[in-house]
């Protein structure tokens, strides 16, 4: 194997400019790691943020961006005996993905889905990590239950529509045009609901309310959230587009039930990391098998052509999942 790689690196943060092609020493695995040839590379916000200057990687971490990909394994750090040189994977990345060569613990690997491709298998981990974790653990999803999901077309969203759908609950989706609301109902949104046209309020609150909420936005989304859950509703906040702060009544939240919670994936424990990743293996992975549900593509792009990855990322087009063709 050789000694160097292939990599983007971010210059000093600033915008997709920043973003800059270089050569890096091939990382070696640590106990209970493995080092992937990668195939492809998942784009994701936090990339963006990270590359801004707003998301530091956690200590111990690869400076470089990149928290997906798709691979081969081409070597084993000590103690790992649930993987083997050769086995093609789809991994969950403490950093590094927009490279050759990434190390990630063995235990945030999982196998590609039968007929899937390394293209769609990277875009898999970061998605599916965060929407199982928080949808379904720490959100508590239940069959026939309403769940409204803000962003329906990203790559959180499009997983979340269809996972929820999968285990039987009532989705709702918001969506910035008529075209992405189509897309939210065909992957099983019971209602799409064009934010710029409807008040997803009242739409929620005359179905009921909304027992579950996922929200990425934040700002004034957060007070509006919380008048669309039902009472006992829960509210589950993964990231802040529109800012973090925000003025709010909790009367409403003690006297209605309510749960406004929360989380962030990447600085989690790798334990905790690699119980949702047994997690997926024994309850999504059979429904990616089966073709119940899959990843949903945007755009392709080549490594050395990052900054227009992470343009067509942060531009109001994309719907679905940005991937860099690496190997």
């Amino acid at each position: 194997m050789t000694q160097t790689m292939r990599a983007v690196e971010i210059s000093q943060p600033g915008g997709p400019e920043v973003l800059k092609l270089a050569e890096r020493p091939v990382p070696q695995p640590g106990h209970g790691q493995v080092v992937i040839k990668v195939a492809y590379a998942g784009v994701n916000r936090p990339d963006a943020l990270q590359r801004a200057g707003a998301y530091a990687p956690p200590p111990g971490a690869s400076d470089l961006p990149g928290l997906e990909a798709s691979g081969e394994v081409v070597t084993l750090g000590a103690g790992v005996s649930d993987w083997a040189v050769g086995d093609q994977v789809c991994a969950l990345l403490p950093g590094g993905g927009y490279a050759e060569y990434v190390a990630t613990p063995a235990a945030h690997c999982l196998r590609i889905p039968q007929g899937m491709g390394m293209k769609e298998a990277a875009c898999l981990p970061e998605t599916y990590f965060t929407v199982w974790t928080n949808v379904f653990t720490r959100g508590g999803l239940k069959g026939g239950e309403r769940f409204l999901v803000h962003g329906g077309t990203s790559g959180i969203g499009t997983t979340a529509i269809q996972l929820a759908n999968a285990f039987g609950a009532r989705v709702f989706a918001t969506a910035g045009s008529d075209e992405k609301c189509r897309v939210c109902t065909d992957l099983g949104a019971e209602r799409a609901i064009n934010y710029r046209d409807e008040d997803f309020v009242e739409v929620l609150s005359a179905a009921g309310g909304a027992d579950l909420i996922l929200d990425m936005v934040g700002g004034d989304y957060i007070p509006r959230n919380v008048r669309a859950l039902a009472d006992d509703g829960r509210l589950v906040q993964i990231a802040f587009l529109s800012g973090p702060k925000v003025e709010l009544n909790f009367a409403q939240v003690m006297t209605r039930r309510l749960t406004i919670t929360g989380s962030t994936l990447r600085p989690q424990s790798d334990l905790a990391k690699a119980r949702i990743a047994q997690d997926l293996a024994e309850k999504v992975w059979p429904l990616l098998d089966a073709g119940r549900i899959a990843p949903v593509m945007d755009s392709e792009f080549p490594l050395e052509e990052a900054a227009a990855a992470h343009a067509r990322l942060e531009s109001a087009g994309h719907i679905g999942k940005v991937v860099m063709k690496v190997g």
